[in-house]
């Protein structure tokens, strides 16, 4: 292994107690004293994560004595001046398990740059040699390394040296060490490989074929693949979760192992479409906002937020090409997808604070807001993911109808990757919709003032009956209809505004919308009902005893707020047509469903 101006030694030295354990050398430190830091964020994740908390022990040394480093603030510290090499060991506490910071224990170990490569300031231009190491102990004989980082002398999947051209590219290939399953499969002559940690039961050449489909369709439609010498998703099978992070040529995935499916199986499922939809999502961002971003990410300020209002369009589009994809691909069918899109539509139907945020506005503010998101938060703001993909199905809409099915979103994003994402130059707001409208032919200010900048509702109905595509609406059949589907035909349950999660033989309050019998009567998120109508009951109760009585009944309910026992009235409202389902017919414009060219 060469090594580098600033090396970096990983070792997983405790997984009892998820410590990991990082030497770090800086062969010509700033003579005046070296400054290092961690990220405050890591890109992709929009809030602010302090990622140097989890620095449980830092020293440093030059030429075999100590050097005296200062805490600069919540993430920085100061070396005092030294003649030579400066080495700095350090350990990280790794014990979240999720896509975006680090985790360590007997099974694996997982992190991603930011949570354990110190930047040393001044020098984030200069090449970077990683050395992993693995765990000590016989038991960890058969673990390997999963990770895109460019190979200094280790073998594939191997231990050993890696390296980066700059801090940059360093943090943006998370590591994996694990006794991984390993999936591989060739997209347009492209090496992609899956690399599966934790116990599961998942049929991998099912999986292969599928993302095979998945990852050709996005190439396809891109015209080429960024340059890369493979491409990896990193997949955490765990009893419960669901997550995906983008990097520059892989993605970290967290998913429930009972959403892969299982050898014997020919249909999918609705956990296996849903593990799909994430693959794919993640796979879109290989342009569209790894390479395809907004100017004020060239280059990423990872000490302090960094707002843009175009989130809707890097994570909203993303969204609204990840269930397309799946259509598109062959790997669902159109009731399916229609399915997919009835549930998309129905969610922005049920967020009343879509009415009180724009999704610019959404976008601006995803750190203190949506990734903050609190029990109001259904009330008072919009997600721009959720928004962003149904102002998307209306941007494509808008194209193909004003360009009489000559243009379409596929040509703007064609588009944007060569005159922007392959040169790497970023999209400014006014920028991005001037392009748009330039590359469709169509003048698009309207739809963008509408859209964007008001808190009005998207004529998606119109718009999709202009393509044979009807748009339905309908009350809910009880808490679990996510819509996408005609109802049961039973009668739906009567209007509360409550939304409720079960907790200990109760149903606790998780939000009220504004307006609503429940806010009317009362009640707040946090309280915890106990009774209906004098009689115990729980979260699968609930629906059972007040179906028991008629629209316009008042209804008395117990519970506790805090250690406090309450008494409200509630009155019962008719159902609201929150649901939406959309059916089609032979007649529907083809292009509509299938990539234009």
């Amino acid at each position: 292994m060469q090594q580098h101006p600033v090396h970096y030694r990983v070792m997983p030295s405790d997984p009892a107690a998820h410590l990991f354990t990082v030497e770090l050398t800086i062969q010509q430190p700033n003579p005046d004293g070296q400054r290092l830091s961690l990220p405050a964020w890591i890109p992709g994740s929009y809030m602010i994560r302090d990622f140097a908390r989890n620095i449980v022990t830092i020293t440093a040394e030059c030429c075999g004595r100590a050097v005296t480093l200062h805490k600069i603030d919540k993430q920085a510290w100061q070396a005092d001046p030294c003649d030579g090499a400066l080495q700095i060991r350090y350990t990280v506490y790794a014990w979240d398990l999720s896509v975006r910071s680090a985790h360590f224990d007997q099974q694996h170990a997982y992190f991603n740059g930011t949570s354990l490569f110190l930047r040393v300031a001044g020098q984030d231009e200069v090449s970077c040699s990683v050395e992993l190491l693995p765990p000590e102990g016989d038991e960890y004989q058969s673990w390997c390394v999963a990770t895109t980082l460019p190979l200094n002398g280790a073998t594939l999947y191997g231990f050993g040296g890696y390296q980066a051209a700059d801090y940059d590219e360093l943090i943006d290939h998370p590591v994996e060490m694990a006794d991984f399953t390993l999936i591989k499969f060739e997209a347009r002559g492209t090496p992609h490989e899956v690399a599966i940690t934790g116990k599961h039961y998942a049929d991998c050449g099912r999986i292969a074929d599928d993302l095979k489909k998945i990852c050709e369709y996005d190439i396809d439609l891109f015209g080429e693949l960024p340059e890369m010498a493979r491409y990896l998703f990193q997949v955490m099978a765990v009893g419960e979760g669901y997550g995906g992070l983008e990097h520059r040529s892989s993605t970290s995935l967290l998913c429930s192992r009972d959403d892969l499916p299982v050898k014997g199986g020919d249909k999918i499922s609705e956990g296996y479409r849903n593990f799909l939809g994430l693959c794919a999502h993640e796979y879109f961002h290989t342009w569209n906002v790894k390479r395809i971003k907004p100017a004020v990410y060239l280059p990423y300020d990872l000490q302090q937020e960094t707002h843009t209002p175009l989130l809707w369009f890097f994570e909203g589009v993303t969204s609204y090409y990840d269930d397309l994809t799946l259509y598109r691909s062959g790997c669902i069918d159109k009731e399916s997808y229609l399915e997919l899109l009835g549930q998309q539509l129905t969610r922005l139907l049920r967020t009343p604070g879509r009415n009180k945020q724009t999704v610019s506005d959404s976008s601006f503010d995803a750190w203190t807001k949506l990734y903050k998101a609190d029990e109001n938060a259904t009330n008072a703001i919009v997600s721009y993911y959720n928004k962003g993909a149904v102002v998307a199905l209306c941007l494509d809409l808008t194209i193909r109808k004003m360009s009489n099915n000559r243009k379409s979103l596929d040509d703007v994003m064609r588009a944007l990757w060569q005159h922007h994402g392959k040169p790497l130059i970023g999209v400014s707001s006014e920028g991005l919709e001037q392009f748009i409208s330039e590359v469709s032919g169509v003048e698009l200010k309207p739809f963008f003032d509408l859209a964007l900048r008001s808190t009005d509702d998207l004529p998606v109905a119109e718009l999709l009956c202009g393509f044979n595509v009807t748009y339905h609406t309908r009350p809910a059949d009880g808490a679990d209809d996510k819509g996408g589907k005609a109802g049961n035909g039973k009668r739906p349950p009567h209007y509360t505004g409550l939304r409720l999660a079960a907790e200990s033989g109760s149903a606790k309050v998780t939000a009220v919308l504004n307006g609503s019998p429940a806010h009317l009567a009362g009640i707040s998120a946090g309280d915890v009902i106990i009774a209906v109508d004098w009689l115990k009951s729980d979260q699968g109760k609930i629906s059972k005893h007040l179906a028991r009585f008629a629209i316009g009944d008042s209804v008395v309910l117990h519970g506790f707020r805090r250690d406090e026992l309450k008494e409200w009235t509630l009155v019962l409202d008719t159902p609201i047509a929150d649901t939406v389902w959309l059916s089609t017919s032979d007649s529907t414009d083809k292009q509509l469903w299938h990539r234009s060219r």
